[in-house]
């Protein structure tokens, strides 16, 4: 891969794997291999879309999900935030979507994207999360472990890819786990 060569949903899935990895090794390894990729494949592309997003006179982080990812599959309005909801479908995870909620849509510069993230797919089922033996890495996202063991509290992650949602399991045992980019990576 060189930067010229296109830079679509593939190698975007190559940069998510690549923050992945940290935790995940075995799993991303299955998944570079799955889009027929290398390691090294995956290392360039997080190069690309670092360069990309922090270069000088970028068009902005939804521009940029645009590009890659072509149009939304699924779009909302959230009214009382004056913001909206985009999702895009990712070949390596069916029942989830890329989320990204973007606002303030009035403003007269680009709207900001406000959050971003790996999220359940309206349709797909949602995991039954009961027990920590349910938490199982890449198997739910941080809204479905909070929904399932209220109350959950967030925290800054390890790096800024990733969220630390504290709760309580059934028994009483308090619990942390780490996601990244949405998705649970493991339980501290």
């Amino acid at each position: 891969m060189t930067s010229a060569d296109p830079f679509g949903p593939r190698e975007f899935q190559l940069v998510l794997l690549r923050r992945m990895a940290d935790h995940q090794p075995d799993l991303v390894e299955a998944a570079v291999r799955e889009l027929g990729a290398t390691r090294t494949e995956m290392r360039e592309a997080n190069r690309r879309w670092q360069a990309w997003a922090h270069g000088r006179g970028g068009r902005g982080e939804l521009a940029r999900y645009r590009s890659v990812l072509g149009e939304p599959v699924a779009r909302r309005r959230v009214e009382a935030y004056d913001s909206e909801i985009l999702q895009w479908e990712l070949a390596l995870w069916p029942d989830l979507r890329w989320e990204v909620l973007v606002g303030p849509l009035g403003s007269r510069t680009r709207p900001d994207v406000w959050g971003r993230g790996l999220v359940r797919a309206p349709g797909s089922p949602v995991p039954e999360l009961r027990t920590e033996a349910d938490l199982r890495p890449w198997s739910c996202t941080v809204a479905e472990v909070g929904n399932a063991f209220p109350p959950a509290r967030p925290r800054d992650g390890s790096a800024p890819t990733r969220l630390r949602l504290d709760f309580t399991l059934p028994d009483g045992t308090p619990r942390a786990a780490e996601f990244t980019w949405g998705l649970l990576q493991r339980l501290l």
